[in-house]
């Protein structure tokens, strides 16, 4: 079933619901003076950053051991970001490498005012750490749009370099005593990557393979702050796909039992772009031999088990090359789609992907009450190799008619899945009126910058009450207004309006 459109959400009015939130993390941001200075109250005895390029966006993972080195407990620990990266970094979360089942330490942003400087994420510790005392940190994140490719030109059938370009000491505001970097490339093809020189005794960087790891450094004499500029470049001879926008829209039906998935994308490839002009005999031949391409050729999309109904269209219409594999039992569908042309370095393209679900797999009714619960996906997606990086996710629960109470959560686990924080998050409630509607839907909408195909299939909760009586609501308004019409129409048949002699 297809429901409502972008054009149509435009309609959308304020109502007067209400949310709450039951995520642990803290939303806060605030600027520090021109002249603040961080307080030096921690060091970082050991650090270990592992970058993982194997996809079309940096995963990084830094973990380290802080210790308190001030006279008082102190709670709070900064993380710096460069302000020209600071803005694409996404799935930022900190845990407590002894504890992680305990879930994300609370965060929040800050910056320095009027200062072109780092700006931070401010950590806050599970409980103040004792003088001389230390805690083991896991700080997880990707930087989206940080990978370029070189040459930025190339033939079709040539082969793909990407560079990516970092910092040899990881940025930190406190002293660190040693510190490494291990890059994770997708090949052994690095033709160029800087070699570093008096940092450390012996090779630097050292290769095994695919994993190139500069350090262990010692730098407790090394100033925070201090720059030691890295590029590498090697083979990616696959698509580097961004989504620019994806709106994602759910509707639940109690009256119908459905649940109703559309996901509309505008996908851009973001790799070298084409010297010359597309030849289509080229393309054909590269696909007889199964060549590798920078090109986007197919996409291959998983759905939950159970799903119905599956449809693919793009700005022209419907597009037949695609392929449906309905799962067995509990294993999840596969809808395999071919755009109507390869997307090279420079190329767009937008569609949408639609499909239905019976809503009990999703859908609880909570015992002796009015509330529901729904647990949906927060975001499906593709299934890529290449991995998929959205710019701009936009998440739409249309609730049924007269729910309120709303509540949500995401499901945390032990581990990260890219799921965002609520600082990341914008959220908003409205109404949205469609067919024979009173009073509209509700509908949760939340909107995400900076998330990657880490968080597919990562779970999102939404409680809200619906009493029989709202459920009929619609029902007894429809019968209501038949019953209006009828009579309206037998008065009106019982006019005497003949015409008669005086």
């Amino acid at each position: 079933m297809r429901f409502f459109t972008a054009t149509m959400l435009g309609l959308l009015v304020p109502s007067l619901v209400s949310a709450s939130t039951d995520l642990e993390v803290e939303v806060t941001s605030y600027g520090f003076p021109p002249d603040h200075k961080i307080p030096q109250v921690f060091k970082n005895t050991n650090l270990v950053r592992s970058t993982n390029l194997e996809k079309g966006y940096v995963r990084e993972t830094v973990n380290l051991v802080v210790e308190n080195i001030d006279k008082e407990p102190q709670s709070s620990y900064y993380i710096p970001f460069p302000s020209e990266v600071f803005g694409h970094v996404g799935g930022f979360e900190v845990r407590d490498k002894k504890a992680p089942e305990k879930g994300r330490l609370k965060i929040s942003k800050a910056e320095i005012i009027s200062s072109s400087g780092p700006k931070f994420f401010v950590v806050e510790l599970p409980e103040p750490l004792a003088p001389k005392s230390q805690i083991t940190l896991g700080v997880s994140y990707s930087i989206l749009s940080s990978l370029s490719p070189r040459p930025a030109t190339i033939e079709q059938n040539d082969k793909q370099y990407l560079t990516y370009s970092f910092n040899a000491y990881v940025p930190s505001v406190y002293e660190t005593v040693t510190q490494k970097t291990k890059l994770k490339l997708p090949s052994t093809n690095v033709p160029d990557y800087t070699t570093t020189s008096g940092l450390k005794s012996g090779a630097d960087p050292e290769r095994k393979g695919a994993t190139y790891t500069y350090g262990p450094y010692d730098t407790a004499k090394v100033a925070p702050g201090t720059e030691y500029p890295i590029t590498v470049r090697y083979e990616f001879t696959k698509p580097v796909i961004t989504a620019h926008l994806l709106e994602r829209d759910i509707e639940v039906s109690h009256w119908g039992g459905n649940l109703a998935t559309e996901e509309r994308y505008w996908l851009r490839n973001n790799g070298s772009q084409l010297s010359n002009q597309f030849s289509r005999v080229q393309w054909t031949m590269a696909n007889y031999q199964k060549a590798p391409s920078s090109a986007l050729r197919e996409i291959i999309y998983p759905l939950p088990a159970g799903s119905v109904d599956p449809y693919f269209t793009d700005d022209i219409g419907n597009v037949s090359t695609s392929r449906y594999r309905p799962g067995n039992g509990k294993s999840a569908a596969n809808l395999e789609l071919k755009p109507r042309y390869p997307i090279f370095g420079g190329w767009n393209y937008s569609f949408r992907v639609g499909w239905n679900n019976d809503l009990a797999q999703f859908l609880r009714k909570a015992a002796g009450t009015d509330s529901w619960v729904l647990k949906v996906p927060f975001l499906n997606g593709p299934k890529m190799n290449e991995g998929i990086q959205y710019e701009r996710v936009v998440v739409r629960i249309v609730l049924p008619e007269g729910a309120h109470n709303l509540r949500w959560e995401f499901v945390e686990g032990a581990s990260g899945n890219g799921l965002p924080s609520k600082i990341f998050v914008d959220e908003s409630i409205s109404t949205f009126k469609t067919y024979m509607d009173t009073i509209g839907r509700t509908t949760l909408t939340l909107k995400v910058n900076q998330l990657t195909d880490e968080a597919r299939d990562a779970q999102i909760v939404v409680t809200y009450d619906h009493s029989f009586i709202d459920a009929l609501r619609k029902p007894l308004t429809i019968f209501g207004g038949l019953l209006t019409v009828f009579v309206a129409t037998w008065f009106i048949g019982n006019i005497d309006v003949s015409i008669k002699k005086r």
